[in-house]
Order: structure tokens, then C-alpha cells, then sequence
């Protein structure tokens, strides 16, 4: 169950930094209390599934997760570049999250 808080985790921390570009950009409320709300959430999530994860596994998924996740959706979102090189440093980076999970 902790491995699940800890992708909840990841995710929020992936709307928290979506919701940085866009309070950059807006400049309203919503955005705020959805960067706040959205990191919140995520130390939450994290803190919770560190009880019995190891803090070195938790805090490289999580920023795993976040990093990754925040590149993906710049791609979608923002139109940053879709490059193989830069698509396969992504992949990267979650494969090795899968092999922390695989090897805990």
C-alpha cells in the first residue's frame, strides 16, 4: 500500500510543479491554491509511504516520478521539445525507479 502512496505522491508532485509554470503564466488564484494544494498533497503522500519504504528508495521514486513527470507534461502541456534523446533520459529515469522498486 505504501508503494501506492508514494506514486500518489510522485503524481502530486508532478501537479505542483505543472501549477508553477501556470501560476507563472496567470497569476490567479486557482493556480496558487493548486501549486500549494499539489505539493501539500505530495509531502503528505510521502511522508506516509516513508513509514516503511527506505527514505533513500521513497525519495528517489518520488523525485523520479516528479522529474519525469513534469518533463512529460512541459511536452504536452507547454510544447517543450520531443526529442528520442530526451524522451530516452526520461524512460531512463523511470526504469531506474522500477529497479529500486524491483530490488526493495
Amino acid at each position: 500500500m505504501n508503494w501506492v502512496f508514494l506514486i500518489l505522491a510522485g503524481i502530486f508532485e508532478m501537479i505542483g510543479v505543472l501549477m508553477i509554470n501556470k501560476l507563472h503564466k496567470d497569476r490567479n488564484l486557482i493556480s496558487l491554491v493548486l501549486l500549494v494544494g499539489g505539493f501539500g498533497l505530495s509531502f503528505l503522500f510521502l511522508s506516509i509511504a516513508m513509514e516503511t519504504l527506505p527514505m533513500g528508495t521513497a525519495y528517489a521514486v518520488w523525485t523520479g516520478i516528479g522529474a519525469s513527470g513534469g518533463a512529460i507534461l512541459g511536452m504536452v502541456f507547454y510544447r517543450e521539445p520531443r526529442n528520442a534523446l530526451r524522451i530516452l533520459f526520461i524512460a531512463m529515469v523511470l526504469g531506474s525507479a522500477v529497479g529500486l522498486k524491483l530490488v526493495s
